[in-house]
């Protein structure tokens, strides 16, 4: 190993490198050198290394012992793979753990600053090589894979008007023979060396899990299945054996590759040498095993659910599509005025309660009425557009009232729309039922490609390619971030690989089919605003919270425990980041002369989202408020936002009934006459729902895949756990985070109170799952809490 040390001199006269060469000591992963410092050398500022291996290596550290023990050690946070000199001979370059702004760096360090920022651009050209470490953009344009299938063919998202979407890491790859648009997908997506998972992420997740786990798993449970003659559950006690009983596996399954994929659902059988697909109960079930039949979960569920961020306050009515009636059907909602006043047991008329702000409305109408009669057109699907309308009672809960399904016009039939509320006899309240089990459909599918995917992973990448091109690694704002990057890029390359690619695991289980992230692009161009990712400002947008004359928010919902906790942790990650500016940023002035954090803005806005560039509501960082705000909104997103809608999947939806991700049936009463269907469901309501719900093989896939998305890994780093060496050499930064420490420490106490409060019924009640996914802290495996700093699963 070759090792050149680098001064920080301020003359701009360039001191003499020292050079010297390490070698292995018998302390495993040490690596030692001596050499001589002339006395005049200064302060060492950079260390350039250069791997004389023919493989790469992974730097931890570098010391530089000047004295006669640890003590005088300057220390050179790393961190990092090192390519070997003969894949690249450049030299790498490692900084002192001293965080400068361009305006104060050393002179000896300038050129060195500018060089290494320079290698992590690259050219823009070329098939990028696994141990690069370049950081580019491209357009989502490798989903499809029309070479191998022509209905694999997908559309580009990003770069044009009709498929705005953020842009992802650019791999290089050739495109295919069949698309001139559309890259090729062979072999594994390419992402900058420093941003893949650790070998502890490999062993409990990463590549073992998505390429090889379930495509190993799922095959060999498939002949079980299909041999099946009827391939939906024949009753709900067989979804219940899911969970007792399990699926017995075959002779030939590799179990030791299944048990590293799902170790908690492989089952040793007892006395036997059988093994099981037993799934755990989730916990919502184990506390009410009808609670997902519920119309009091249903509607708490928004609130303090897996995606508590859809619901609005309701303030007009009518309500009104603001789509062309000329394409889709009349734009008046069936639901009535009538309809609400009579569900509300005469108690408030609609005026009075939406003057009061107890109306609130899920809206999955006009997002989803132009997909509908493409998804009908899919195999074993079906899609309504939705808007359901709950009441906030005088307990703080909320109730749902009705529910309203739509089928546009089309050439041969005209719209179709009913509102369903829950009626005094038997055919009503199934009906309502069943429209709930659509709406909830809804909801998750939405959940999965809006709120989870589009908003956290989707939009944080370009974040993270346009912090590494433009912001040096001596940046205190660079430093700031990176932890909140962690692991980001390789599990958005790997979702691309094996989720939201044609055919994959998305596309094959929720209902939009190959639709999907389309119309995640198509919700990115509608309503994803920077500004509004604030959660703050997102709870204002939904009418869920208002500013008062004090500058504090109140919530509309008083017992919201989203809001409630996330504010909590908002406000905490907010005085961090305000600390740690302030620190570095003596003036409004000093931040709007930074060249790299104008560079890094510039670039997020113009390049990452670039679809969006002209946009009025972009933040101009020229203040200390504004920077802090930015900041806060970036690290609320790859943390308290991202945790809340991933990490209670397995508790909410590993029971597939309570968030059924495709609905196979139209509802009964579509045309409003007598038919075969509706005769069916008239003698057997219950077979009605169970055609409806996922097949067996849609089940166990999503149940398998989210019970691996809900773990939280050994290694993980959850916020105010860890902090970043450069934080802890600065004293003030230092103080400012075991402050943010010992806050979100007390976040988990202020949260157990109130979950165990009886007063919030949102979150303390008889079989009611408490709301912890804001809980920052939290041990391995699928918890249904903890906060990691990034986006990491």
């Amino acid at each position: 190993m070759h090792v050149v040390w680098w001064c920080t001199a301020e003359s701009g006269v360039e001191k003499t490198r020292v050079t010297a060469y390490a070698h292995k000591t018998l302390r495993e992963g040490h690596y030692e050198a001596e050499f001589k410092v002339p006395a005049s050398f200064g302060p060492v500022g950079a260390v350039l290394v250069e791997n004389e291996h023919h493989k790469e290596v992974f730097i931890k550290e570098i010391k530089l012992v000047t004295g006669g023990d640890s003590s005088t050690a300057v220390t050179f946070d790393c961190n990092s793979w090192v390519h070997s000199k003969f894949d690249n001979p450049e030299k790498r370059i490692f900084f002192t753990l001293k965080s400068y702004l361009p305006s104060d760096t050393p002179k000896g360090l300038e050129d060195l600053r500018k060089k290494d920022l320079q290698a992590l651009r690259g050219d823009g050209h070329g098939e990028r090589k696994v141990f690069e470490r370049v950081y580019d953009y491209d357009v989502y344009n490798d989903l499809g894979d029309p070479d191998k299938n022509p209905a694999h063919q997908r559309p580009v998202l990003g770069g044009n008007k009709q498929y705005p979407y953020p842009r992802r890491c650019r791999t290089g790859r050739p495109r295919t023979k069949k698309d001139p648009e559309t890259e090729m997908r062979e072999g594994h997506n390419y992402v900058p060396r420093d941003e893949q998972f650790s070998e502890v992420k490999q062993l409990t997740f990463g590549a073992t899990t998505l390429r090889s786990g379930l495509h190993a798993l799922l095959p060999a449970l498939r002949p079980l299945l299909i041999n099946k003659k009827d391939l939906r559950f024949p009753h709900f006690p067989a979804i219940d054996d899911l969970f007792s009983d399990g699926i017995p596996l075959p002779a030939q399954t590799g179990f030791d590759a299944i048990r590293t994929v799902v170790p908690r659902m492989v089952k040793l059988v007892e006395d036997t040498t059988d093994h099981v697909l037993r799934f755990e109960v989730p916990e919502m079930i184990e506390r009410d095993r009808f609670s997902w039949f519920k119309d009091e979960e249903f509607a708490r569920q928004t609130i303090a659910g897996l995606n508590p961020l859809c619901i609005q306050l309701l303030t007009e009515f009518p309500i009104k599509s603001k789509l062309d009636p000329e394409v889709y059907g009349p734009a008046e909602s069936a639901i009535t005025k009538e309809i609400l006043e009579k569900q509300m047991n005469g108690a408030l008329t609609v005026e009075q309660a939406l003057a009061a702000k107890r109306l609130f409305i899920l809206d999955y109408h006009d997002v989803f009425l132009p997909y509908v009669h493409k998804v009908r057109e899919l195999q074993d699907a079906t899609l309504y557009a939705s808007r359901t309308i709950f009441f906030l009672t005088d307990l703080g809960t909320l109730m749902p009232l009705a529910i309203e399904l739509t089928r546009p016009k089309s050439p041969t039939r005209p719209q179709w729309k009913r509102a369903f509320t829950h009626g005094p006899d038997a055919t009503d309240a199934w009906l309502w039922k069943l429209a709930k089990a659509h709406v909830l459909t809804h909801d998750t599918g939405y959940h999965q490609l809006v709120s989870h995917w589009l908003r956290t992973h989707c939009c944080v990448e370009p974040y993270i390619i346009a912090a590494n091109r433009q912001l040096s690694r001596l940046h205190p704002v660079y430093r700031l971030l990176h932890p909140h990057f962690r692991y980001t890029m390789e599990i958005n390359a790997l979702a691309r690989e094996a989720l939201i690619n044609a055919d994959g695991i998305i596309e094959e289980s929720f209902w939009p089919g190959k639709y999907a992230v389309e119309l995640s692009s198509v919700a990115y161009g509608a309503t994803w605003q920077f500004d509004t990712e604030a959660l703050p400002n997102d709870l204002i947008k939904r009418g869920l919270a208002v500013r008062g004359e004090d500058g504090e928010l109140e919530l509309t919902i008083k017992d919201y425990p989203y809001a409630h906790d996330g504010l909590l942790v908002w406000d905490s990650i907010r005085q961090w980041a305000s600390e740690y500016v302030n620190v570095y940023y003596k003036s409004d002035e000093a931040v709007a002369a930074d060249p790299e954090l104008r560079a890094f803005w510039d670039e997020v806005r113009n390049v990452g989202h670039g679809d969006k560039k002209d946009e009025p509501w972009w933040p101009v960082l020229d203040t200390r408020d504004s920077l802090v705000e930015t900041l806060t909104t970036i690290m609320w997103v790859t943390s308290g936002h991202h945790s809340a809608v991933n990490f209670g999947q397995y508790h909410f939806a590993g029971y597939f009934p309570n968030r059924p991700t495709t609905i196979r049936k139209n509802m009964p009463v579509e045309e409003g006459g007598p038919g075969e269907e509706m005769e069916k469901f008239l003698k057997q309501p219950e077979t009605t729902l169970l055609d409806m719900l996922p097949t067996q093989m849609q089940a166990i896939k999503v149940m398998t895949t989210l019970d691996i998305l809900s773990s939280h890994s050994p290694d993980e780093e959850y916020m105010g756990e860890f902090a970043e060496p450069s934080w802890l050499a600065e004293p003030m930064v230092k103080a400012a985070f075991e402050k943010f420490g010992g806050r979100m420490k007390e976040i988990e106490g202020f949260i157990d109170e109130c979950n165990n409060n009886l007063d919030l019924k949102n979150r303390c009640g008889a079989g009611i799952v408490p709301y912890e996914l804001l809980k920052p802290f939290s041990k391995p495996g699928v918890t249904g809490r903890g906060i990691p700093s990034s986006i990491s699963i």
